[in-house]
Formats: structure tokens, C-alpha cells, sequence
């Protein structure tokens, strides 16, 4: 992901439109977000709440149930969504406001210690039998979804590739129903250490922290004819206030 533009474009829509009264300082400004924005956005509210003085109150969580929790009528300002999809859904309500692509991702493999994979035999790998392949949740969070058409790419490759992969996948994370992970633990990572998963399509963004919390992980890079990128879509709340 390039971080200097979700810095750029996220703490604008923050900034406050006008004059802002010694009232609205005392409010802060909400951003709904997708979790694999946590490190880049946090790095990006503390910097703006040192500069202007505003607060920032962060919700993170997949992008599926956040779209949902807003569409319910959720009070938000600004929503980062790890796709274009489902800010599009709100402003195609009248929810929001025109959404702006800005940060991109790819979808890696990440391989627990002990399970050789490489991106030769990633598609191999992922179809054998006695390997477990994580995912997310497709439509509760852009992830699952991306995995899924990683998936579907497979089938070009070996006929009904697509099928057995969307079998054997188990969707761990991300659902509304999913086990999280203790607080500062790595959603991936957590599954690939308590042995659920030996194979998790996910984020390459997982992979610095990743590194951090289970150095013997390893990052697979997918080949090109199954290699999934993701596109982020910001945008602003029609009912966001005037200091957010």
C-alpha cells in the first residue's frame, strides 16, 4: 500500500470546512475503517489531531459490516473501505458523498513454519487435500471476497480449480460470527499459529506485522495469472458534521 496518499486524501476529508467553534473542538471527528488500514490511519489521526487540535474517534473492522452498520443509520463521517463497492453502495443511497480510490493492496499467501510454498506451487499447494486455506468472509469483508476471485482465476489454470478451493476455504475471519484474535495479535498470524490455517490468503500489508509477531511466517507473492490487487475507496458522510 502507498501510504503518503491515504495520509493525503483521508486527512483532508478530516479537516474541519470553515470556522470551527470551540464546541465542535470538544467533538470528534468519526472515521469508519477498514482493518487493514489500522497502522496507516493511526499513524495519520495522531499526526492531524497534533496539528489542528481536532480528536478523531477510529472505528476498524471488515468493510462489509461497517457498510451495513452505516447503512442502519450508524452516526460516521468519513468511511475508508478496503474496496470501491461498498462506499459506492452508500452514496448510490444518498448516504454519501462521490467516493475517491485512494490506496491499493494485493492479496499474498502467508504460509505457517514448516509448509513449503512458493509461487510456483502455490495453486498446488492450496488444492492439496492436507493443507488448510484460510480466508476471510466474502461480503462481510473485502478480503474473503478478493480470495474468492483469486479462486476463480485458478480455473484457467486447472478446470474445476475454482470449485474445490471454494470448498476447502475456511472462512476464519472477518464474518460477524468469527473468532477474533486477542487485542494487538494479528487477526492472520493468529490462525497460522493456533494451527487452523497452514496456508491465509490475505493483505500484503499483514506483512510487516507479520514479521514483527511470527518471524517463521512466510510471504507468497501469488503469479501473475492468479494475482489479485485491491482497491481502496474513501468518502464522506452525507450527514458528517461541520469539524469532520
Amino acid at each position: 500500500m502507498h501510504q503518503p496518499v491515504p495520509t493525503l486524501i483521508v486527512a483532508e476529508r478530516l479537516m474541519p470546512q470553515g470556522a470551527v467553534s470551540a464546541a465542535q473542538v470538544q467533538q470528534p471527528a468519526l472515521l469508519h475503517a477498514a482493518g487493514s488500514l489500522r497502522a496507516a490511519l493511526t499513524e495519520v489521526t495522531q499526526a492531524f489531531e497534533t496539528v489542528t487540535g481536532l480528536r478523531v474517534e477510529a472505528v476498524y473492522g471488515p468493510s462489509g459490516l461497517l457498510r451495513e452498520q452505516l447503512a442502519k443509520g450508524e452516526v460516521a463521517e468519513v468511511f475508508a473501505s478496503a474496496n470501491m463497492d461498498h462506499p459506492a453502495a452508500l452514496a448510490e443511497a444518498g448516504l454519501a458523498g462521490p467516493v475517491v480510490l485512494f490506496a491499493r493492496n494485493e492479496l499474498c499467501a502467508f504460509v505457517r513454519p514448516g509448509v513449503m510454498v512458493t509461487a510456483e506451487t502455490v495453486l498446488e499447494r492450496m488444492l492439496d487435500p492436507s493443507i488448510r486455506l484460510g480466508t476471510s468472509t466474502p461480503k462481510a469483508d473485502p478480503s474473503g471476497d478478493y480470495a474468492f476471485e483469486v479462486f476463480a482465476r485458478a480455473e484457467a489454470l486447472k478446470p474445476g480449480a475454482k470449485a474445490a478451493l471454494e470448498a476447502k476455504a475456511l472462512q476464519l475471519t472477518g464474518g460477524p460470527g468469527s473468532v477474533a484474535a486477542p487485542d494487538g495479535v494479528n487477526a492472520y498470524g493468529h490462525k497460522l499459529a493456533s494451527g487452523e490455517a497452514d496456508i491465509f490468503l490475505a493483505y500484503r500489508t499483514n506483512a510487516q506485522p507479520l514479521a514483527r509477531e511470527q518471524p517463521g511466517v512466510t510471504l507468497v507473492r501469488l503469479p501473475a495469472v492468479l494475482a489479485v490487487g485491491a482497491d481502496y475507496g474513501l468518502t464522506v458522510m452525507s450527514k458528517a458534521s461541520p469539524n469532520g
